[in-house]
């Protein structure tokens, strides 16, 4: 799937997995997704290999050419992968060696690696379970829930779907509306028509972890088609299919009845 609201520029990605917090049977749709924003040329998965847990992870290691990082657990109860991942991002971000990360954890842990690398002016997006405290997502530049790498996105899925419940209690669904209508306002232009790709990057400004596929469509242009009586979306065939702009409708519009079946 292209993501309409992609970085323009190419990055030499360093992927970093905690193994504790991360999935082997997703390995193929995790350097998918960070393959949109640009080769994967560090590849680094850190865990203590000599607990049974780790063992999902072996088998897939040699296929996709990913370094497996040994780090001893020497007090119970203490992540020591956290800190091993932290070090090695620190000296990857002083090496030169790559101008984006891609940081997959579900674990608050790495929230400050994060600010520090956009500090730095580097790209960074991470992967993790829709249970990912905000305050990490947040520090991303782009965050991808590991729920919408799934094949089989449906609308019924997203209604009855995982619910947050990291604090207690049920969190239903946000609506997507209100940060669509925001970001439209953010990329509108004189004209009053509003790039897609601007749309876009503005999402991603107001919330990383902003997905049409958290809402069960594929693609933004799809999420927000299905709101006809909101927007509405003009396409330039001269220009090539980026050209694809948005506008308000009109508070005055109201959306077409749908005809009532035929009675005998």
């Amino acid at each position: 799937m292209k993501d309409n609201f992609r970085e323009k520029k190419t990055h030499r990605m360093a992927m970093l997995i905690d193994g504790d917090n991360a999935q082997p049977s997703l390995i193929v749709k995790l350097l998918a997704e960070a393959g949109k924003y640009g080769p994967t040329t560090i590849r680094r998965i850190y865990g203590d290999w000599t607990t049974p847990q780790m063992n999902g992870w072996k088998d897939c290691l040699n296929n996709h050419a990913i370094q497996p990082i040994q780090q001893f657990r020497y007090t119970i109860g203490k992540n020591a992968t956290d800190s091993a991942l932290i070090i090695d991002a620190m000296d990857l971000l002083h090496s030169n060696l790559v101008d984006g990360f891609c940081i997959v954890s579900s674990d608050s842990d790495y929230t400050r690696l994060a600010t520090r690398i956009r500090e730095a002016g580097i790209f960074v997006m991470g992967i993790g379970q829709r249970k990912t405290p905000k305050p990490f997502v947040n520090a991303c530049n782009i965050f991808i829930y590991t729920e919408n790498l799934t094949d089989d996105i449906d609308e019924k899925k997203i209604a009855s779907a995982d619910k947050i419940t990291a604090n207690g209690h049920d969190n239903p669904q946000p609506n997507p509306v209100p940060m669509l209508k925001e970001a439209f306002t953010m990329a509108v232009g004189e004209d009053g028509w509003a790039h897609l790709g601007a749309i876009g990057s503005s999402l991603r400004q107001l919330d990383p972890a902003f997905d049409a596929r958290t809402f069960g469509y594929s693609q933004l242009i799809q999420l927000i088609k299905a709101y006809k009586e909101l927007f509405i979306i003009r396409k330039e065939d001269d220009k090539g299919s980026s050209a694809v702009y948005v506008k308000r409708r009109s508070k005055r519009y109201k959306k077409p009845k749908e005809a009532e079946p035929h009675k005998e």
